[in-house]
Parts: structure tokens; sequence; C-alpha cells
């Protein structure tokens, strides 16, 4: 990595608004933590406000904006790949947000990287996904990001119907489909829901408990465990 690109995810790594030691730096770069020390120090005498010092840990300081960044061929067609990702597998207002920020990013580009952003070589082609794998997942993300109860009607692997309320706590992709993580009120335990089984999605207006980030961080330890 040429010291620039360094020095500039260091930045990146800084900014993400919490202390870093210097240990983490370098594990994360792959550098010593000579190096490290030997970067932060040219960076604040640079002027950029960072907080912090050698043995305790470093931070941006608050509103600084980091200057207009630039990709290298690779991450430009992986930034493609995975906007294309995202736009053939989910929901249309989250499909038509995906273009947007791919557009944004073409728009400030050299024209010698533009074809980086394309990436006409990497293909996720959207016309084998039925529309009930991504149907319910506007409104799952409403709820999820307002914290709302929702009324499920669902259809078990069996082709039983059952109906419950739940909390949503997120949306994973596994491969082959969507599920949603909520906890089942009913069960008093997490549960997982295909989308494609999901039969009616009732959005209510009911709050549930807002550490959602805890639940959701316990369903997925549960899940890896299981």
């Amino acid at each position: 990595m040429r010291r620039a690109d360094r020095l500039f995810q260091i930045m990146l790594l800084l900014g993400r608004g919490k202390v870093t030691t210097a240990r983490d730096l370098a594990g994360e770069l792959e550098v010593s933590e000579r190096t490290v020390y030997r970067d932060m120090a040219d960076l604040m005498a640079s002027g950029v406000p960072i907080d912090g010092e050698a043995g305790v840990g470093y931070r941006l300081r608050k509103g600084y904006n980091l200057p207009p960044m630039m990709f290298s061929r690779e991450e430009l067609e992986a930034l493609a790949f995975g906007m294309r990702m995202v736009e053939s597998r989910s929901d249309p207002a989250f499909a038509r947000a995906a273009r947007s920020a791919l557009a944004k990013v073409e728009a400030v580009l050299p024209a010698a990287l533009k074809h980086g952003a394309e990436a006409p070589h990497l293909l996720v082609p959207d016309f084998h996904i039925p529309e009930k794998f991504t149907a319910p997942m506007g409104m799952l993300r409403e709820a999820i990001g307002g914290h709302r109860k929702i009324r499920l009607h669902y259809r078990k692997p069996d082709g039983e119907a059952s109906r419950r309320v739940i909390w949503p706590l997120g949306l994973v992709y596994w491969g082959p489909t969507w599920t949603l993580a909520a906890w089942c009120e009913a069960r008093s335990d997490f549960r997982t829901f295909r989308l494609d089984r999901m039969e009616a999605v009732e959005l209510l207006d009911v709050p549930f408990d807002a550490q959602r980030g805890r639940l959701l961080k316990t369903y997925l330890e549960k899940a890896q465990g299981e």
C-alpha cells in the first residue's frame, strides 16, 4: 500500500468516531505499530485534527470533513458489483437508491476510472428472481427503522398458516433468499421468517423496545451457535 493511501485509510478508520489504538490500526493496515506512530505524528503535524496520544488511542475530531476520496479500479468494481446486488435483490425503493448512489460515484470520476465503475463483466441478473422474494422488504425496512411491531401472516414449510405479532430486528441475506430476524411475542423467543413465505405484512402503530441493537446482536449470536 502506498503511504498516501495508508494515511487516507488511517483517517477513514479514525473517522468512525471511536477511540482506536495504534495496535488496532497496525492490525487493520498490516504494518508495524512504529509505522502507525510515525504516520500519526505526520498527520497531526500537517494540521489534521486528531485527538489522542500514543499508548491511549486516537480519534478524528468531530466535524472534520475528509477530503474527496479516490477509488482504485478494484474498489470501483466491488462498489458496482455490490450496488447491482442491491438493485437485483431488494425492493424497488432500495434498488433506485442503489442506482442513484452508483450514478453519483460515476459522475465525479475521471474518465480513466469510469470503466471500473461500469464493471460490465460483473453481472447480477434479476430476471430469475420471483417478486415474492423481495415484495415485503420495503414495509419491513420501515418497521425496522421505526422500531414498530408488525402483524405477520406466514406460511410454514409444512403448509400450515400462522398469524403472529413480531418485533422486526433485521433483514438477513443468506444467499438463496432473504429472511427476517425477529422476536416473536407468541413464542417469547427469536424466530427467522423467509420473505417468500410471507403472505401479508401489517405495520402496526405500536413501538417495541428500542434496544434493537442488543436484540439483533443476541439473535446473530444465537444463529451462529446453531
